[in-house]
């Protein structure tokens, strides 16, 4: 089935939106993407691109463009409180190729979101309005009635096939047309900042990712060579009131007179550059009504201690892209969608979630998950994660219509 004359609207020009609007327009589909800053941009710092999200950006011809700006570490160092070396060393790198056929890589998310967007400006179908004021949805039986409020100050109205809300944590398409749920905060909070790539030098590893673990917190750093930068975030739990209405300007650490070297030298280096999130996280009753859906944060935001917030997101664009296509209505895309991703994207939350467990554990309980690490290798986890990292959300399409004429590539 042609996907010609099919419009979809999508709110967000983050890594969700711009990943859905570049595999639409790659069916044929006429994308308008509406965003409310006045240029793309990405706060925080790294990510991590498992091989399921690397499979699906691959498919979308980004490969030579993310292996410019990514970085592949060759294993995970995990260092168990007050350690003087890794308790572990879990396998990366060309294991992880080997076993799964693309990398696990690190990147900035802003070159991520760069990528995408360089990506998705070659094509003359997709349509990005800058500084949106405000927008209104109705879903009826002939589709989606689009009211736009325009950066300068004009509006404009649309009849579309689809909406979909790449709009994140705090999705105002989720809340506010849909009538969904707000996020919830997690207990956690984190500190990020990204360093000189040398200034933890004698600390973590320049090749690999470093898993610190301590009791109540943990750390995770990695290389960003591109950037030339070391990516730090430190994850702790905090009660609601000082997180929203007492922020710290910087990381307030349970059993913070013994940190241990690396906590220590972290803390040190990163002293007055650190950023300030509050992990909220989103589990939305159902993911669309009629015309209008929703992908990634805005569905699903999870916590991030098994690094798939940005990869389920990427990989809710490649299923929810060909449903879209090639589906009788959008409201039966959506339902195939939700009921096709939420299993999978629910046994992803209850991993992360347990991870956050272990990873925080006070002596004695961290012996036995210390001896757990230990037993399972320096490839157990592989095995373990098959399930997760082995997934195709991309699989050669079958949908024949070709890509709308594409404008020349923009200069760097």
């Amino acid at each position: 089935m042609s996907g010609t004359g099919r419009t979809i609207y999508i709110a967000g020009a983050g890594i969700a939106g711009l990943t859905l609007a570049l595999a639409l327009a790659k069916f044929g589909a006429s994308v308008v993407v509406l965003e409310r800053n006045k240029q793309v941009q990405e706060v925080g710092a790294g990510l991590q691109l498992s091989p399921n999200a690397r499979r699906a950006l691959n498919q979308l011809g980004l490969d030579k463009a993310l292996q410019a700006r990514s970085f592949a570490p060759q294993g995970i160092d995990v260092v168990p409180f007050r350690a003087r070396k890794p308790l572990v060393t879990l396998q990366l790198g060309e294991e992880v190729e080997k076993r799964f056929g693309t990398p696990y890589v690190v990147m900035h998310r802003a070159d991520l979101v760069e990528v995408l967007y360089r990506a998705c400006k070659r094509f003359a179908n997709i349509d990005i309005l800058f500084g949106v004021r405000s927008y209104d949805v109705v879903s009826h039986a002939r589709g989606i009635s689009v009211t736009v409020d325009e950066a300068d100050g004009k509006s404009r109205s649309a009849r579309a096939h689809a909406f979909v809300g790449a709009d994140g944590v705090n999705s105002r398409t989720r809340t506010d047309i849909l009538m969904g749920e707000p996020a919830t905060y997690s207990g956690y909070v984190a500190w990020r900042t990204t360093l000189p790539i040398d200034a933890l030098q004698s600390v973590v590893s320049s090749s690999r990712t470093t898993l610190l673990l301590g009791p109540g917190y943990h750390a995770v750093c990695y290389p960003l060579p591109y950037r030339k930068r070391i990516n730090v975030a430190l994850f702790a739990r905090e009660k609601a009131d000082a997180a929203f209405n007492n922020p710290p300007k910087a990381p307030k650490l349970p059993w913070s007179m013994l940190p241990g070297r690396p906590f220590q030298a972290i803390l040190k280096a990163a002293e007055g550059t650190w950023g300030y999130w509050i992990m909220s996280t989103v589990a939305a009753e159902s993911w669309h009504d009629g015309g209008i859906g929703l992908i990634g944060d805005a569905a699903h935001a999870m916590l991030p201690f098994q690094a798939q917030g940005a990869v389920m997101a990427i990989e809710d664009a490649a299923i929810l892209a060909p449903l879209l296509m090639t589906e009788p209505t959008a409201e039966t895309a959506f339902a195939r969608y939700e009921s096709l991703r939420k299993p999978r994207v629910d046994r992803v939350v209850k991993t992360a979630k347990a991870n956050g467990f272990a990873f925080h554990l006070e002596w004695p309980f961290s012996l036995g998950r210390d001896l757990v690490i230990a037993a399972q290798g320096n490839l157990g986890h592989l095995k373990r994660l098959e399930w997760l990292y082995g997934y195709d959300p991309a699989p050669e399409p079958n949908i024949t219509a070709p890509p709308r004429p594409v404008s020349p590539d923009p200069a760097p």
